[in-house]
């Protein structure tokens, strides 16, 4: 992986969004300054930034291709943190296109707006497949570009159907949901 101190002055930088899964619940508590620290110290990166406390962490490198860096992304947050951790990597671009793709309201008194990241495809697709025809009463999914598109009541987003199913531990190492308003802070930057 490239450092910045050792990139070339004019290769291209990507700016990338590390989507930590699990952090800062269930007994997991990262500090962001710690992250941030690793993302910089130990891996090298530039331009780090954390947003919120829910393991979201920007940052450029020249490094052309995501798959490459999760692995060892991954591993640094094992050994620093002694966690089992999983990320979803993407683009900032990729994330911004997800978003602008979100197909329901994205301001809504009754209902969250829900992004449903993920590493493996056929992971997202069984999912859909899993969930059925879901009650469009309660909660909307609709499947997207590397996405899964989530809408349920507020207040309800451990309890629906959805919910109870994205929770498995079979899908733990590939996918990690985001409220759509956090993921605009992401593109923000």
């Amino acid at each position: 992986m490239a450092s910045p101190k050792k990139q070339k002055k004019d290769a291209p930088l990507t700016r990338y969004v590390a989507l930590l899964r699990g952090v800062n619940v269930n007994g997991i508590t990262i500090k962001s300054a710690d992250l941030k620290a690793l993302f910089v110290d130990e891996l090298g990166f530039g331009a780090v930034r954390t947003v919120l406390a829910s393991g979201n962490v920007l940052f450029d490198t020249d490094a052309p291709d995501a798959a490459a860096l999760r692995t060892p992304i991954e591993k640094a947050l094992r050994q620093c943190f002694g966690y089992e951790a999983w990320i979803v990597l993407l683009t900032q671009r990729q994330v911004a296109d997800m978003a602008a793709g979100y197909p329901f309201e994205r301001i809504d008194d009754t209902h969250h707006p829900y992004l449903v990241f993920g590493s493996d495809a056929a992971m997202l697709d069984e999912i859909m497949d899993k969930a059925g025809a879901v009650d469009a009463k309660v909660e909307q999914l609709v499947r997207g570009d590397g996405v899964l598109y989530w809408q349920c009541p507020r207040g309800e987003s451990l309890e629906t159907p959805v919910a109870k199913l994205l929770a498995k531990t079979r899908y733990k190492s590939s996918t990690t949901t985001r409220n759509l308003r956090t993921v605009e802070k992401l593109i923000a930057d």
